[in-house]
């Protein structure tokens, strides 16, 4: 699973955060994993979820029995896994470019949580429905990831503004710069 969504945010936790090493967070991602395998249920309670028929699935509905748990994984899992990062890289990328003021940088990763935490809720819901127990377990982690990322989105934004932002071409914003 390819995730765009560090592809700003890594480099510089890197480059210039001095949080640890690569070998410390790989570490880390090992230790969760293994806790995430102990956490999530051996046998998994997999069924074919019914909705009827097309007529009767609507958004509300879809979104209820996602998040009560009654969807499959894939279903909760991918659309908006593709959406977040898709959000996510189109945001960082116009931060990147000057165009965006550190504020609204700000609001859009604000205005992503609630959803984000939404669907957390919905995939550890919807983890069982489905046939595989690595899938569970990677789509939670993938979740805490999240995150992960939205820590280190928060780093930046406090500490390193001047590095991830182009300060001198954002004459509106400039004093959040520093």
């Amino acid at each position: 699973m390819g995730m765009i969504m560090f592809i700003y945010s890594l480099p510089l936790l890197f480059t210039y955060m001095q949080f640890g090493t690569a070998q410390e967070y790989l570490v880390i991602t090992v230790f969760i994993l293994i806790l995430l395998a102990i956490v999530t249920p051996f046998d998994s309670h997999y069924k074919e979820i019914e909705w009827g028929t097309i007529s009767e699935l609507t958004m509300y509905k879809y979104l209820f029995d996602s998040w009560t748990g009654q969807v499959k994984l894939w279903l909760v899992f991918w659309p908006f896994f593709i959406i977040l990062n898709l959000s996510l890289y189109i945001t960082d990328s116009v931060a990147k470019a000057g165009r965006f003021t550190v504020s609204s940088w700000d609001e859009i990763h604000f205005i992503l949580l609630t959803p984000v935490i939404f669907w957390t809720i919905s995939v550890w819901r919807s983890s069982l429905n489905t046939g595989s127990r690595y899938w569970a377990i990677g789509a939670r982690f993938i979740t805490i990831a999240v995150f992960f990322e939205y820590a280190l989105k928060l780093a930046i934004r406090i500490d390193y503004p001047r590095i991830f932002f182009q300060c001198e071409e954002v004459v509106l914003d400039y004093s959040t710069c520093f």
